[in-house]
């Protein structure tokens, strides 16, 4: 359980699952003091040219994060789309492992969870799951 960032309420579950990934994608890597290597290259990458290298790298610092940072999203598919425009959406297809964060990496069974993360370039993230 933790608090939810809108709200201040109590987030668990699957939102808790979508929050953790909002704020891995969207953490520069150096940026928390007591943990310098919490976060993701995806902040250093929207801004870049989006070319096939830094589409490519994007892929890269995505499964990265996710796989070091949160064990309860398996990511099995990543696509990046509206490059070109300014704005990017990245759409993340994964399997929810709702105990791996203990050991237990068991999938909930026939739930594949979709997650698009959206961001323009005056920093505004937006998550829809």
């Amino acid at each position: 359980m933790d608090l939810n960032h809108d709200t201040g309420g109590a987030v668990e579950g699957w939102d808790h699952v979508v929050q953790s990934i909002q704020t891995i994608l969207a953490t520069r890597l150096n940026a928390r003091v007591f943990r310098r290597e919490f976060g993701s290259e995806v902040p250093a990458l929207v801004d870049a040219p989006m070319n096939e290298a830094n589409v490519l790298a994007l892929y890269v610092a995505v499964a990265e994060a996710l796989e070091r940072w949160e064990p309860r999203f398996e990511l099995t598919d990543v696509a990046v789309e509206g490059a070109e425009t300014g704005a990017i959406t990245m759409t993340l297809i994964g399997n929810h492992r709702p105990n791996a964060h203990k050991g237990d990496l068991t999938t909930v069974v026939d739930d594949i969870q979709t997650i698009r993360v959206m961001r323009d370039r005056v920093e505004n993230w937006s998550l829809a799951a």
